[in-house]
């Protein structure tokens, strides 16, 4: 695992499964101080017992003093006002980002100088026993961690949150925020609205006396797995991302009235096709595990001296499922117009489709692939 390349303190909003988890996995890293803030009981003391941190703070401030980096952990419908509070507590060397599993809604809240300083991150890892009596220090080994800067996101600030999530064994991917939402809405929220849906269904259901839970095998217990989660996290993470999961159910809504429809005019051909290419997203989803990446190849880029270029790059890659494995900016100086983004790839195809699609967006290719 790579060291965190960060030379202060790091700071935790919240040292439950993930904030305990990357607590213990920064201090794997070779960060000497991550300090801790979190109001539930016990939480604080459970954190430094597990070594997930090196100091307990009493506030948000005191956490946050002098620290490098802060990570919001705190729950999905309290991100918003944390960042703010931590936002107005801390200065121009101080990046922040979260672990929200919505983001739109964070963004909203701030302002365009606000921005600069903020990076909205999503680890798509977690467990289903929460708390940091369950943190562990590989929880994002090989985790897709989604990255969300905007154009006033210091590239300095990006890279540094890059650098951590790397550092931490995960795959740092830039998205649009907007993105990010609706995938996450279709892939996530989604699923557990259908497995909680079906779970309600079920539990009231018993014709003639059988009761259909008593009835269920193991494809229905697969999935309904996750209907058991959290009642309180889950309303706030789908409040959180309200737009994107409505279109996310009123989509799915339309593919049910079509299955019905099917049924009613009895048409086994479109029947057999539905699954069909159900049957065939699913083999696209268990190759995509199954990844071949080859050797690192580095592009060096031509970037203008402009906020918002490094987050524009990071994007455009992370829509074209091209992960960056490491980054570093030589920014321009005030009289130059152009700084050196380097770029680490994986495999020499997905390095060439970067290098054209960078170049496809006026930025000049000067090595590499």
């Amino acid at each position: 695992m790579a060291t965190a390349g960060l030379g202060g303190p790091v700071a935790l909003i919240g040292v439950g499964l993930i904030g305990g988890s990357l607590g213990l996995a920064l201090r794997d890293a070779g960060v000497a101080v991550v300090r801790g803030f979190d109001p539930a009981d016990g939480a604080l003391k459970g954190a430094l017992e597990r070594g997930a941190i090196t100091d307990a703070a009493p506030d948000i401030a005191v956490a946050a003093e002098g620290a490098e980096m802060v990570v919001v952990c705190a729950p999905v419908g309290d991100i918003s006002a944390v960042v703010s509070e931590v936002l107005a507590v801390t200065d121009a060397g101080t990046v922040v980002t979260d672990v929200g599993s919505a983001k739109s809604e964070v963004l909203d809240a701030l302002t365009p100088v606000e921005r600069e300083r903020f990076c909205g991150g999503h680890p798509v890892a977690g467990g289903e026993l929460s708390g940091v009596a369950n943190a562990r220090d590989d929880l994002f080994v090989g985790a897709t961690w989604f990255l969300t800067p905007t154009a006033e996101t210091r590239p300095d600030l990006l890279e540094r949150v890059h650098g951590m999530v790397a550092s931490v064994g995960a795959v740092p991917v830039a998205v649009d925020v907007q993105v990010h939402d609706h995938l996450m809405a279709l892939v996530s929220h989604l699923p557990h609205v259908m497995a909680s849906g079906l779970m309600r269904q079920a539990a009231v259901t018993a014709p003639q006396g059988r009761e259909a839970l008593g009835s269920a095998g193991p494809s229905f217990r697969d999935l309904t797995r996750v209907a058991g989660s959290s009642p309180t996290l889950w309303a706030d993470i789908l409040l959180s991302n309200r737009a994107a999961v409505l279109d996310a159910t009123r989509n799915h809504r339309a593919e049910l009235a079509e299955v019905e429809a099917a049924l009613e005019r009895g048409d086994r051909a479109w029947l057999e096709g539905f699954f069909q290419s159900a049957a065939e997203g699913r083999e696209r989803l268990m190759r995509a595990d199954d990844a071949v990446v080859g050797e690192v190849v580095r592009i060096t880029v031509e970037v203008p001296n402009r906020p918002g270029v490094l987050s524009e790059v990071a994007t455009v890659l992370g829509h074209a499922h091209i992960n960056i494995e490491d980054l570093h900016l030589s920014p321009a100086r005030a009289d130059e117009p152009s700084g050196i983004l380097e770029l680490d790839v994986a495999g020499d195809d997905a390095a060439r489709r970067a290098a054209a699609l960078i170049a496809d967006q006026g930025f000049r290719v000067t090595e590499g692939a």
